[in-house]
């Protein structure tokens, strides 16, 4: 689906074909055009910024965005005295600010090949680039989680069955695999500091090397998208549940030398990101003769976008780091 793209012909007509090619920029109605299909495209991509906060790119207010997280309230057990107004309390909002980076890439073509090409070049090249972008953004956001202080190890497991815990990364061996009972033992650390849920359950980025070590233990406990009572509505990515995790398959997890998988157990509004649309990426088209180009011989595809991503609750991430049964072809990314 990703790489499939309905294209409105009407878009290409004399009229704007023209202004696009003759002019320093693409039209508005082309520009808007490629936009759209630009964020379309990248979004297969961007499995990690699912189910972070959105927010805005700031208009004209610097490179600092702003995130909110608010305090949980205590216990009202002071019983309330009859016809006297209790004193209230205020919701204790703290910000959480963070520092917005742009991020982008072009390819150049020139005249010969726009001349000679049978496909159109610039949404091949754009395919090309959405991949790239998403990819870019992806990761931005995956290395500010996984950068988190919570995290666990899956414990070595010996033949008899005897589990010997794993206290750092360096320790973790070949029989360090995620089991059934580490994802539980997940869900009830995010349960026992109230974390909240996501549409009702909580949420798990996990590598496709690590996921097979799972099913493989779970057996008939693993429940398919295509059990679920509305299969419609799936994230990105997900794959399946367990143990009230959804889990959401990603080539894009995180893994670490030496074969070490982290799979991300996450609560809502555990972290912020900004947004994609509204000018957070963006499709950028040069025609023929832009800069030092006297004979009209490149043109340029391209894309920037602004990006950010903070961590806002520490303890409604747990990173949990795993060995696999793949460990020795994975390579660190």
């Amino acid at each position: 689906m990703a790489d499939k793209l309905i294209f409105d012909i009407q878009m290409f007509a004399a009229g704007d074909v023209v202004n696009a090619t003759t002019s320093a920029e693409l039209s508005a109605e082309m520009k808007t055009f490629y936009d759209k299909a630009l964020i379309t495209l990248a979004g297969p991509r961007l499995v990690h910024e699912q189910f972070g906060q959105k927010k805005p790119i700031p208009k004209n207010g610097g490179k600092t965005i702003e995130f909110r997280k608010f305090s949980k309230l205590p216990k009202a057990l002071t019983p309330i005295t009859e016809g006297v107004t209790p004193t209230g309390k205020k919701l204790n909002v703290s910000a959480v600010t963070a520092t917005v980076d742009q991020y982008g890439d072009y390819v150049e073509q020139t005249d010969l090949l726009e001349l000679t090409a049978i496909d159109n070049t610039i949404v091949e090249a754009t395919k090309e680039l959405a991949d790239q972008a998403g990819l870019t953004l992806d990761t931005v956001v995956r290395n500010e989680l996984i950068a988190g202080t919570n995290v666990m190890f899956v414990p070595k497991i010996s033949a008899d069955g005897t589990e010997t815990e794993v206290t750092e990364r360096g320790q973790l061996d070949d029989t360090c695999r995620l089991r059934v009972k580490d994802v539980f033992t997940a869900a009830a650390e995010l349960k026992a500091v109230n974390a909240p849920k996501i549409d009702g359950a909580y949420i798990a980025i996990i590598h496709p090397y690590v996921a097979f070590d799972l099913m493989q233990d779970a057996g008939d406990q693993w429940m398919d998208i295509h059990k679920y009572k509305n299969p419609e509505n799936i994230y990105q990515g997900e794959i399946g549940m367990l143990g009230g995790v959804r889990f959401v398959e990603s080539t894009e997890a995180k893994i670490f030398e030496g074969g070490v998988f982290a799979t991300l157990f996450l609560g809502a509004n555990a972290y912020g990101v900004t947004a994609i649309e509204g000018g957070g990426l963006e499709h950028i088209v040069k025609q023929k003769g832009y800069g030092n180009d006297p004979l009209n011989q490149r043109s340029s595809i391209g894309w920037k976008a602004t990006k950010v991503a903070k961590r806002l609750l520490e303890e409604y991430i747990i990173r949990f780091e795993s060995k696999s049964a793949f460990s020795g072809k994975a390579e660190e990314n």
